[in-house]
């Protein structure tokens, strides 16, 4: 055996062609399972998409490099669960593109944040960290309180999206501006309740950053804040449940 790999060292064209077939397998059996992710990430009931103020949010949470600070990967163990809570499901993230589940955490994980704390609590962190988190070293974010907030590229971006497998609907599309200052603005002439059927009940309506008057981008950035976590009722989450033959077939959805 060592004299056979001896020859394969010593022959650099034989080596080149070895290396380039091990390098290939891998490869391929690296990126195959992207092009079915269908089959590899398990539906879960609850999760569903951002709606335009909630994806607006996400956008400014990436312009501002938050994600470089702060973690949305909650991993299986024990101390990471007792501290944010249950670890991360695949399909939490299913609708984010991208993703920003991050490698680093200057802050802590904000995978559950959505609901730890109100409103309030976030416009007063983002204006001033330490007011709320004395040993925070994370920058003061206030003027996003000043900058209103519209964009007319909302339905351009559900269409995106929609193109790239997130379900967005037609009507999502179409009432992607009323959508998003209905959330924002309860009110608004906008009835809200055609936001919450479009995305459900659990949909947060209300003024986030305290100003009534306009929607800012603290308004969106705290909207998208508030959703992290959420979509899951973990009460009655079974990680087992889609293996299980429920009537002679096995299930697809994650919750009982």
């Amino acid at each position: 055996m060592l004299e056979k790999h001896k020859k394969l060292e010593r022959n650099s064209m034989l080596l080149l062609m070895f290396t380039v077939i091990a390098v290939s397998i891998g490869g391929i059996i690296e990126i195959l399972p992207l092009f079915r992710m269908q089959t590899t990430i398990e539906p879960v009931k609850g999760v569903r998409p951002y709606t335009p103020l909630e994806l607006m949010g996400q956008e400014i949470y990436i312009r501002e490099g938050c994600n470089t600070c702060h973690s949305q990967q909650i991993r299986p163990l024990r101390d990471e669960q007792q501290r944010y809570g249950h670890y991360s499901l695949a399909a939490e993230s299913m609708y984010d593109h991208p993703f920003v589940w991050g490698s680093k955490r200057t802050g802590p994980d904000l995978a559950r944040v959505g609901g730890k704390y109100s409103d309030e609590w976030h416009v007063a962190h983002l204006k001033n960290p330490r007011a709320v988190v004395p040993e925070s070293i994370m920058p003061s974010y206030a003027f996003l309180a000043e900058k209103p907030y519209g964009d007319w590229r909302i339905k351009k971006r559900l269409k995106v999206l929609q193109s790239l497998g997130v379900p967005y609907t037609q009507a999502m599309i179409d009432e992607a501006q009323n959508d998003y200052e209905a959330q924002a603005n309860p009110n608004t002439i906008i009835d809200p309740s055609g936001l919450q059927e479009r995305y459900g009940d659990k949909v947060a309506v209300r003024d986030f950053d305290g100003n009534p008057d306009e929607i800012t981008e603290m308004d969106a950035l705290i909207a998208y804040l508030q959703k992290l976590g959420t979509d899951v009722d973990f009460s009655t989450y079974d990680p087992d449940y889609a293996l299980k033959p429920q009537d002679g077939k096995p299930k697809t959805g994650a919750a009982k």
